[in-house]
């Protein structure tokens, strides 16, 4: 019989921090520090989609009445939803994900599974990954997100939870026993209000009071879902991160430490670029029709600029000299620039094998760390 292990998996959960509320406060500065409510009105039947963490402390929460939000804060500001703005940033975000695996299964526009047990980084710590990762979502979009690491997706899902907001938790494989016997039902990942109720009335108020039944009983008790809470008392979860979709861009991008208004500067660093997005291109003997650039504004405001061309190309020159002809629609050098990119899309994968496959970027090397 063979003795060799499984590979143990390496999942990061990404939840941004009450992410619609947070856009808004990032665009708007005089809402931050307030309680303010993304969602309906509250002189109709309008519900709270998101609310700022101001808001929270005083009970509000998502999918409530927000004719009860205004009632529990008078002074709670209410927003519509700008669900064109918050696609935008979760966009940024996913490219954030994907320049480290193209194992990444989006939840919603806010939150994401990553699998980085194999990564583009070569990397063996799936905590130092998830560190970066947030690093980078502050630094090129603002905001803030809270990431949990585990062995599987529940408890990188309850992980994720634990130090909201802005906050990173690991659940390490020897300790996920320990953990999972003194959670609290209530916070078990798919343990609702209803089901909380009647397993406390059944006397299960955490792992450990779970881990004691029988998957029979469970079954008897709960229907088929029981056979879900006998394996998660057990920290039993085998279900994969999905990928959704597969690249069709090849882009490189850069947040700058200092906001840059130097034209001649710029160009330079356009034509840096294009080299860099060449090179990637080679590898994969890629070739594109589509270039892009990418402008974020000193307050965040992100323009593009797109052209296509007849032909197929891989030249550096050619893509730095369409760079920067899009630059001059753009208002850079007139305001400060706080990131550039460029991307090259409609590809031409030539190379036998390659139709399918996802393309990478290379990435700023990593620093060994423990998981």
């Amino acid at each position: 019989m063979s003795s060799i292990k499984p590979v143990q998996r390496k999942i990061i959960h990404v939840d941004m921090d009450a992410f619609y509320a947070s856009v808004e406060q990032r665009d708007h500065p005089e809402y931050r520090g307030k309680p303010i409510v993304v969602g309906g009105s509250p002189q109709g039947r309008g519900v709270v989609a998101a609310a700022s963490y101001e808001a929270r402390k005083y009970g509000i929460h998502s999918a409530m009445p927000a004719s009860r939000a205004v009632k529990l804060c008078p002074s709670t500001i209410f927003l519509k939803p700008r669900f064109d703005v918050y696609k935008e940033v979760s966009e940024q975000i996913r490219t954030i994900f994907y320049d480290y695996t193209d194992m990444v299964e989006p939840l919603s526009l806010d939150e994401a599974y990553l699998d980085v047990t194999s990564n583009h980084k070569n990397h063996p710590s799936a905590t130092l990954i998830a560190r970066d990762i947030r690093r980078r979502i502050k630094d090129e979009t603002g905001l803030t997100a809270s990431a949990g690491v585990a062995g599987n997706k529940f408890l990188a899902k309850i992980a994720s939870d634990l130090e909201k907001p802005d906050g990173l938790s690991v659940i390490l494989p020897d300790e996920a026993e320990e953990f999972i016997e003194k959670l609290p039902i209530g916070e078990f990942y798919g343990v609702g209000k209803a089901t909380r109720q009647k397993m406390e009335s059944l006397g299960i108020r955490n792992g450990a009071d779970l881990k004691k039944w029988e998957e029979v009983d469970l079954v008897k008790r709960f229907g088929k879902s029981g056979h879900h809470y006998y394996r998660i008392a057990r920290g039993i979860d085998e279900r994969r991160v999905k990928p959704h979709r597969i690249r069709k861009s090849i882009g490189k991008e850069r947040t700058f430490s200092d906001d840059v208004s130097d034209l001649n500067w710029i160009r330079e660093f356009l034509s840096g670029l294009s080299e860099k997005i060449t090179g990637s291109m080679d590898k994969l003997n890629a070739a594109g029709k589509t270039i892009t650039l990418k402008v974020r504004y000193k307050n965040f405001e992100t323009v593009t600029r797109s052209h296509t061309l007849r032909n197929y190309t891989s030249d550096p020159s050619e893509i730095a000299a369409i760079a920067n002809q899009l630059l001059t629609e753009t208002e850079a050098g007139e305001r400060e620039v706080r990131l550039l990119g460029i991307s090259v899309s409609s590809l031409n994968l030539t190379e036998g094998g390659l139709a399918g496959r996802q393309l990478e970027i290379p990435f700023e090397s990593l620093h060994q760390e423990r998981r």
